[in-house]
Parts: C-alpha cells; sequence; structure tokens
C-alpha cells in the first residue's frame, strides 16, 4: 500500500549512517541522494530521511521492515545495536499479535521506535 514514507530527522548524515547499518541484514540500501535528502529501499526509494525544519523534539515515528526470516530480525537488531541504537526489545515472538509474530525493535538516533518484523514459522 505504501510506495514511501519521510521521516525529518536532526542529523541527516548520522541517521543515514544508522540505517546503512540497520537496513544492510534484510536487504536495505541507500538507493538515492537528492541534497539533503537520502533514501533507503531494497528495489525503490521506500524510506526517506530529511533534514527536521523546526527545532525541538521530533514526534515519536514506529517504522517496522519486513525481514526474509528471523534470522534477518536477528542480524538487524545485533547491525542496529552495534551502530549505537538503544534496544527496545531483543528478537523474541509476539503471540499478542499473531503465533508467528517474531520481531525486534530498536530507538533510532531520532528517537524513533524501528523494528524487523518476520510473519513466517
Amino acid at each position: 500500500m505504501l510506495d514511501h514514507i519521510a521521516i525529518q530527522v536532526q542529523d541527516v548524515a548520522a541517521s543515514a549512517s544508522f540505517y546503512d547499518a540497520a537496513l544492510a541484514p534484510l536487504g536495505g540500501k541507500r538507493t538515492k541522494e537528492f541534497g539533503a535528502f537520502v533514501s533507503f529501499g531494497t528495489t525503490g526509494h521506500s524510506l526517506w530521511l530529511v533534514p527536521a525544519t523546526e527545532d525541538g523534539p521530533a514526534r515519536e515515528v514506529h517504522l517496522a521492515f519486513a525481514a526474509a526470516d528471523r534470522a534477518a530480525v536477528d542480524a538487524f537488531h545485533a547491525a542496529a545495536v552495534s551502530a549505537g541504537a538503544e534496544s527496545l526489545h531483543a528478537p523474541q515472538l509476539w503471540p499478542r499479535y499473531h503465533a508467528s509474530y517474531y520481531g525486534a525493535f530498536v530507538r533510532d538516533p531520532d528517537g524513533n521506535n524501528v523494528e524487523a518484523v518476520c510473519h513466517t514459522p
């Protein structure tokens, strides 16, 4: 349903470095740099990082990225934490969502809740 999403970040370079590391295990990579904007995707430009236009704290966004398997969720979490992310929830099953929901959650440099999720057993 979504073609792309843009989130405002305080430091595009720092956030881009974080997403370079965190999205690599999921097959994500930088796909375009357009002025101060940086995009990531697997085949297109799904996620755009854009400079914040106002001072003050940003409003938290929740981003969930699809993982091909549980090993990719584990690798996402390890890469994100190694890149300096706060771990919100280590990789685990979340049966309250559904029986095969396997996800991990971290906090990105701008305070966003970033998840990798696999829906298959």
